[in-house]
């Protein structure tokens, strides 16, 4: 079902960015979103965004989401390697979402669904959507350089963290049909947990994130609704601390509401005015 179109009304999709633990929060975003009627007709995620986003695409109820961010931890997902171009595989993570999803194909999916991912070898994006394996796509978009070893394709491309390439997939949601797009940066609220880095591995956490801000930079000003969870205290290894992730994304997407819902009114109004004047 993938790209299906209502045309009754506009689409609404959500652009979820990366941020390892910190993306825990787009499960409170979602609730709030759901709990107050706004629809949920496109989704394109990055990295952590591409991992919540792909669940509820794939028709994983907001309960369940909850109870799987409470309990999450990475030992879960992840196993060390024998290879020499990560520390870790993330093999575990494809092959829980094979277990635990209802559907894993992207043809079969109720809301379409984009992840993004970061061609290593040419420095290019890649969408991954419409047709294969929806577990493989998540995988990959969570693939992070170093702490992870790189997955090839069948194409015999490496695929890396989606959010090097695009963390804020914003035209990527509206390629998925969404007339209106609501981002969800994790990252915007930045780094309060220490000052400046004292070791390589500091110097390359910090690296990421300057990468990934600066991505996000370029993209934002395009969304209609931006949402920010004041996550900024919080380390992106620190999965412990989901309950309070998902109630800083849940509080940020109840700020909101009201923001989208005049969005979405106003946008409405505009378009319902330009048919009646192209059926004059």
């Amino acid at each position: 079902m993938q790209g299906s179109h209502k045309s009754d009304r506009l689409r609404v999709g959500l652009a979820l960015s990366g941020g390892a633990a910190r993306g825990i929060a787009h499960v409170g975003v979602l609730r709030a979103l759901v709990e107050n009627g706004i629809p949920i007709d496109a989704i394109a995620g990055a990295s952590a965004g591409a991992l919540i986003g792909g669940c509820y695409a794939a028709g994983l109820s907001i309960e369940r989401l909850g109870k799987m961010a409470s309990t999450f931890r990475w030992r879960h997902t992840q196993r060390p390697s024998f290879s020499r171009l990560g520390l870790q595989s993330n093999a575990r993570m494809e092959k829980f979402l094979h277990a635990n999803l209802p559907v894993t194909r992207f043809e079969d999916l109720k809301i379409p669904f984009a992840a993004m991912v970061t061609d290593l070898l040419k420095g290019e994006l890649i969408v991954l959507r419409d047709t294969g394996d929806v577990p493989f796509a998540i995988r990959a978009s969570c693939c992070i350089p170093f702490f992870m070893a790189p997955i090839e394709d069948d194409q015999g491309r490496l695929l890396i963290d989606g959010g090097i390439a695009q963390n804020l997939p914003i035209s990527q949601t509206r390629d998925l049909g969404a007339d209106i797009v609501i981002a969800v940066d994790v990252n915007f609220d930045g780094v309060k947990f220490f000052d400046r880095p004292r070791t390589a591995l500091g110097v390359l956490a910090y690296t990421f994130i300057a990468v990934e801000r600066i991505v996000s930079n370029q993209q934002r000003g395009d969304a209609d609704v931006l949402i920010v969870p004041k996550v900024g205290h919080i380390r992106w290894d620190q999965t412990r601390r989901a309950d309070e992730l998902v109630k800083a994304g849940y509080e940020a997407g109840l700020e909101s509401i009201d923001e989208i819902r005049n969005v979405i009114a106003q946008r409405t109004k505009l378009y319902t005015e330009s048919r009646e004047t192209v059926i004059v």
